[in-house]
């Protein structure tokens, strides 16, 4: 299964894209020939539990699954798993969020929240490994990330190397066509929000590129 995990609809304020039309994007590469399964809507600094997209879902077989992007004192984190209990214990609007309380604070709600783009400059993880603290709770960071500029990808391969992270695959998607550049294949099926912290938990998953999910 071929899920990207890090994507953007004008809910998140620097986005131009509607859920509608990355559904469209996603009927085009599958016509080209590629597999892409669904996507993860993490949008900045908010969750959006009240929006129902499970008509969207089913009329188009591509699955559509909420998380967030959330600002802590230690970058960027992709939320998933978001319910009620970790959005009544984290403000999910607060920038500058303590990243251990909200790693902390997911795990025992159900939810799992893992480092975005580590290697990129000035935010990324690979700014702060170093700094004395405690990062055990980091298992899996998002290793491919298609909005990373020169140098940042080598950045987060080599946290990974250094640190033996799982790797995860999202686009960050802020525009339509942008859709699919990263995903993450997961052996396992998911369907919904649990499934896929079940699955990112058992480490049974991979960092790919597009042209690496071709339809067989």
């Amino acid at each position: 299964m071929f899920l990207d995990l890090h994507t953007h609809s004008v809910s998140s304020d620097d986005s131009r894209a509607t859920v509608e039309q990355y559904v469209k994007w996603v009927s085009v590469l599958r016509r080209k020939g590629h597999r892409v399964d669904g996507f993860v809507l993490t949008e900045h600094r908010q969750f959006d539990g009240d929006k129902d997209y499970s008509g969207l879902s089913a009329d188009n077989d591509v699955i559509i699954l909420k998380g967030s992007e959330l600002d802590t004192n230690f970058g960027h984190f992709l939320v998933y798993g978001v319910n009620q209990a970790l959005l009544d214990e984290i403000d999910f609007t607060k920038v500058g969020l303590d990243a251990i309380e909200l790693m902390r604070a997911a795990d025992a709600c159900g939810a799992m929240a893992i480092p975005a783009h580590p290697g990129r400059f000035g935010i990324g993880l690979v700014e702060y490994i170093d700094n004395g603290s405690d990062f055990s709770g980091v298992s899996v960071v998002e290793l491919l990330n298609g909005s990373n500029r020169p140098g940042e990808q080598e950045r987060a391969e080599g946290l990974i190397s250094a640190r033996g992270y799982a790797g995860t695959g999202g686009s960050d998607a802020h525009v339509v066509s942008a859709i699919g550049a990263c995903m993450t294949r997961f052996e396992g099926n998911i369907a919904d929000e649990t499934d896929l912290v079940r699955e990112l938990r058992c480490g049974k998953f991979q960092a790919v590129r597009l042209d690496e999910a071709i339809t067989r």
